[in-house]
């Protein structure tokens, strides 16, 4: 769905029919309150959004999104835009800023890469989840052992370090890896890397 913000309502029925045009769903929205009270975690898709609006404006939505742990492509569209706003724009968390009047086609581009993104980011946070789930069925020693064969420690320094024969610590490996799905130390440690990594 392209979720359409904007206080003026000329402005909303033409993107409106612009972008069903392309026969892509769309939503509108008088002000940034109705759109946040619409939204929820089955939202999906990206949203067109007004900079300058009565009540809370285009630059507080991104923040109030993200205070109900909702994530969405953002394109800030204005009619009186800056270079200094398209900036703080982006820090905001937008993914575009284009300002009115604009080509049609233009924003038709920007829309669909906006969709694309929303798709690509909603399959990594799926794979994250899977990946955390995968995680989670290791028991604390299990972990223990896991953690140092990432850091690329051997088998007798982890036996040592938790007061394990060789052979236990054997044992913990391989239940590490058929409880994580993976097949190699180094598929082991992509996978904690990268989920390190976006928890950061």
């Amino acid at each position: 769905i392209v979720f359409v913000v904007d206080d003026d309502a000329a402005v909303r029925h033409s993107l409106a029919l612009l972008i069903r045009s392309m026969s892509l769903e769309v939503e509108l929205f008088e002000s940034a309150a109705s759109f946040l009270d619409r939204c929820d975690e089955n939202c999906t898709g990206c949203v067109l959004l007004d900079l300058r609006m009565p009540g809370m404006s285009g630059m507080e939505l991104p923040q109030a999104l993200d205070d109900k742990g909702l994530s969405l492509p953002i394109i800030f569209v204005t009619g009186h835009g800056s270079v200094q706003m398209a900036v703080q724009a982006m820090r905001r968390g937008a993914v575009d800023f284009l300002q009115k009047p604009f080509d049609d086609q233009e924003l038709l581009d920007r829309i669909n890469q906006a969709l694309d993104l929303d798709r690509s980011n909603r399959q990594l946070r799926r794979d994250l989840a899977a990946t955390r789930a995968r995680l989670d069925k290791l028991t604390p020693r299990e972990r223990q052992v896991m953690e140092r064969i990432v850091h690329g420690q051997a088998n007798k320094v982890i036996a040592a370090e938790l007061s394990l024969s060789a052979r236990t610590v054997e044992l913990h490996r391989a239940k590490v890896m058929t409880k994580t799905g993976t097949s190699s130390l180094a598929e082991l440690v992509a996978m904690v890397t990268k989920l390190n990594s976006e928890s950061a």
